[in-house]
């Protein structure tokens, strides 16, 4: 069987997560401005990079390659088309990170925005392994009602089969995990949302 994510369509997927109700879109977008820009790099790999909200904040000045990697080619496609301007720049591949990390290549920064929660924490960390970067910044959704985790919307069922491979974050649990692969919490950062969730950014450096 496919993954999930396969079938989601971008404009379902972008409809619901900018919703007033859900709000997002609109608060990764701030938070991908202050990731792109927080540490001295030149190459950056976006995980689950879906249709690229926050890319038009990537200057070609300070850097040389952006990959952004999603399992969905149809918001690759749709990545290429919105983002001409970074040509030269931007790369996208077509990875199922559990079973193809082997795709990827090295950067000096990853962002894994609300990526983890439908990889796990040893899939994750053996990406991490093969890209190996210097820095790591990580958004994960804090939920009130571990129940209901997708927020009420017109686009609610499109999500129904995300049930298959979510996994509840927690800040404790993946900061053990990171520190297990040689990496140190360096910050924490939360964004409060609609309907008493949150976004927490997370951002680790590997050790010395």
């Amino acid at each position: 069987m496919n993954n999930p994510w396969e079938d989601i369509s971008l404009s379902d997927y972008e409809n619901h997560m900018s919703l007033d109700s859900v709000k997002q879109l609109q608060a990764m977008n701030i938070i991908m401005k202050k990731q792109f820009v927080a540490y001295p790099v030149d190459t950056a790999m976006v995980l689950g990079i879906a249709g690229g909200n926050g890319l038009e904040h990537v200057s070609k000045d300070k850097y040389k390659t952006v990959y952004g990697v999603d399992i969905n080619a149809d918001y690759l496609k749709a990545v290429e088309a919105r983002y001409g301007a970074l040509e030269g720049v931007l790369e996208c591949i077509k990875a199922d990170i559990i079973n193809e990390c082997d795709k990827l290549p090295e950067a000096q920064l990853v962002i894994a925005n609300l990526l983890v929660e439908y990889i796990g924490y040893e899939a994750f960390m053996m990406a991490m392994m093969r890209v190996r970067p210097q820095y790591i910044s990580c958004v994960i959704q804090i939920n009130i009602d571990e129940h209901q985790w997708v927020s009420d919307s017109p686009y609610l069922h499109a999500f129904d089969r995300l049930d298959e491979v979510h996994c509840q974050m927690e800040d404790e649990a993946l900061t053990k995990a990171m520190k297990e692969t040689g990496y140190q919490k360096i910050l924490s950062e939360s964004y409060p949302l609609p309907n008493g969730k949150a976004l927490l950014r997370l951002d680790f450096e590997l050790e010395k």
